[in-house]
């Protein structure tokens, strides 16, 4: 049989070179092989149906997600460069002047803990040469850079810089706003690049850029160290093989383990992972006898939770809200928050999917209220924006009922009218 038989290689031939599929590409594989020493570190058993195929999801997410490193900006705009009447190097006239480009949406990879970064990109140009670039490439051209291992500024100025020299405008604005994510919520750094008639931040043009851009700018002096896993401490070394991994990982994407920036990269990362470490406890709360007369609805509204998802081993967080019936004796009291909070974070804390983890605080906490309980989870999945269909501004909501809300229609919707009332 002929060596190269398509039944049994699946390659394609470019420019006289095979052209390996996805899955076995070296880079790919080698990714692959470090999310399993990864998950062994973190006490999963990387056979379990869930994770099973987690670490190729993870090497396609973060190959997908860094794909900028094999990118050109020339290769975006050289094509869509267009000729327009009026425009006289700069001068407003005919068509001419400043363009505006608004809330482009993007993600990239923070270079210190790997974890992904929201960005909200805007640029102002002022074009020349008789030629516009089409609106689209804008977006095209900040993916480029933003599909990289970044911080803010040095990504604004990336951005500038490549419109700068391949759209050959009469100056070029950049505004950036961030955000990170982390445990008490998301750290926001605003920042800035200027390029031609951009380049004095006092000047007209600019000021003509911000009023156009409906928001107050609030500009960070320095976003050097606005990761929040930088300035954290810990007195617990990362296991030598799992930072290895993280090392391969980095090689694999194309970036250099020994550049300054991303030396501490995987201690910090492998920190964040420990977090949703598995441990052989079970959470289990002694039942208590309810009487059975009238008790009227409580409710436990917005309790912010953060988990990972198993199977792209990216964050997603929000709020769960529950619901259950109480009373004002002793043995219908209300349970306390702190208690609710602290259940709603054991099972957020681990690698999870947003279905099981609504279940299981419903089923947990269900003995300490007669077995009457709601529990409604809403959440945004880092793996929506990242990878995939890059759906940005989607949320999720799961259910779980059980007790009397699985049959009493109004307790179910009289609760789930009260959460469109905490918003």
């Amino acid at each position: 049989m002929n060596t190269f038989d398509k039944e049994h290689f699946n390659v394609e031939v470019k420019n006289g070179c095979f052209d390996l599929p996805f899955e076995l590409q070296p880079e790919t594989i080698a990714i692959q092989e470090a999310v399993k020493v990864i998950l062994k570190g973190l006490n999963e058993d990387i056979n379990r149906e869930g994770i099973k195929r987690t670490p190729f999801r993870v090497a396609k997410a973060l190959r997908q997600g860094t794909r900028g490193y094999k990118q050109k900006v020339k290769d975006f705009v050289q094509s869509a460069l267009f000729p327009e009447t009026g425009l006289d190097d700069g001068e407003a006239g005919g068509v001419g002047g400043l363009v505006v480009i608004r809330d482009l949406d993007h993600y990239s990879y923070c270079e210190s803990c790997l974890l992904p970064f929201k960005v909200k990109c805007h640029v102002g140009y002022v074009p020349s040469g008789g030629r516009v670039l089409g609106l689209s490439k804008f977006s095209r051209v900040a993916d480029v850079f933003a599909k990289r291992l970044q911080e803010p500024q040095r990504l604004a100025e990336e951005i500038c810089s490549g419109l700068q020299r391949w759209v050959e405008p009469s100056g070029v604005a950049v505004v950036l706003q961030c955000s990170h994510p982390h445990y008490d919520g998301f750290v926001e750094a605003t920042v800035t690049s200027g390029s031609g008639g951009f380049e004095d931040e006092s000047s007209e043009l600019w000021c003509e850029f911000l009023s156009l851009l409906k928001f107050k700018l609030r500009r960070d002096v320095s976003v050097g160290g606005w990761c929040p896993f930088v300035i954290e401490n810990s007195s617990k070394e990362a296991d030598s093989g799992m930072v290895s991994a993280v090392v391969s990982i980095l090689k694999a994407l194309g970036e250099d383990p020994s550049r300054k920036e991303l030396v501490s990269t995987p201690t910090r990362f492998l920190k964040w992972m420990m977090k949703f470490q598995n441990v052989n406890f079970e959470m289990k709360l002694n039942r208590f006898d309810c009487k059975l007369e009238e008790r009227r609805l409580c409710c436990e509204m917005n309790i912010k939770f953060w988990s990972m998802c198993e199977h792209h081993l990216l964050p997603f967080y929000g709020v769960v809200h529950i619901g259950y019936f109480c009373g004002d004796d002793e043995h219908n009291k209300a349970v306390e928050r702190s208690l609710v909070e602290s259940i709603v974070k054991f099972y957020g804390f681990k690698l999870q999917v947003q279905e099981r983890m609504t279940r299981q605080i419903a089923e947990t906490l269900s003995p300490q209220v007669n077995g009457d309980i709601i529990v409604v989870a809403e959440a945004e999945h880092t793996c929506m924006i990242s990878r995939g269909i890059e759906k940005f501004g989607s949320s999720t909501a799961t259910v779980a009922v059980l007790g009397r809300f699985s049959s009493d229609l109004s307790a179910r919707t009289k609760f789930l009218e009260s959460i469109q009332k905490t918003k």
